[in-house]
């Protein structure tokens, strides 16, 4: 009989974490945004009265997804502004080699027809045009770095203001669960007076 006994609560208890288990993997292997968790809790949340009753696991899968969304958006923040410096010294070298190619030609426009120009003798007018073509160039590749550096500027203050929202949403969320909880708590405790009094 004491073994039947065991053996009964072992499968029971056996059942039991086998269902609980199934239940973190399923809210565990969620992946959807942050918001569709929000909804999802909302919506799987039990009744009570006028006051939805969470459990602890989702509302710790919750907070779990929202720290790795705002660490997430902290590491791109952080590559995005790396990038925007790179290119700034980037930036910063053209522009240098662009006031070095100016003068350069503005030099050259005051020689003689006859340039010495790598070694070999090239007429003025060959000479200018290399220069501008190189001027050209360069000032092209200025042009493409600032397009990047806006374009990573923009991509930082989208992920801020995403990571804003992310965090007063959690912010909000926490707040509203505190409050709930805490309405709840003197409710069961109200519930639990009006009891003893009936009792006494």
């Amino acid at each position: 009989m004491t073994t039947l006994k065991s053996t009964f609560f072992f499968f029971l208890f056996l059942s039991l974490t086998f269902v609980n288990a199934q239940e973190e993997e399923e809210i565990s292997s969620d992946s959807s945004s942050i918001n569709s968790q929000f909804q999802d809790i909302i919506e799987n949340s039990n009744n009570y009265q006028d006051y939805k009753v969470v459990k602890q696991i989702r509302l710790e899968q919750l907070q779990k997804s929202t720290v790795e969304e705002i660490n997430n958006l902290n590491d791109e923040i952080e590559e995005t502004n790396a990038t925007i410096q790179q290119q700034k010294n980037e930036i910063q070298t053209l522009k240098n080699n662009l006031a070095e190619t100016k003068t350069a030609l503005e030099n050259a426009t005051q020689e003689k027809d006859d340039i010495i120009f790598l070694g070999f003798a090239t007429e003025k007018n060959t000479y200018q045009t290399i220069m501008w073509l190189l001027l050209i160039i360069l000032v092209l590749i200025l042009v493409f770095f600032i397009y990047k550096y806006k374009s990573s500027n923009t991509q930082t203050k989208e992920a801020q203001k995403r990571l804003a929202e992310a965090e007063a949403d959690y912010d909000d969320f926490r707040q509203k669960s505190l409050e709930k909880q805490q309405k709840l708590g003197r409710m069961l405790q109200d519930e639990k007076n009006k009891q003893a009094k009936n009792g006494n």
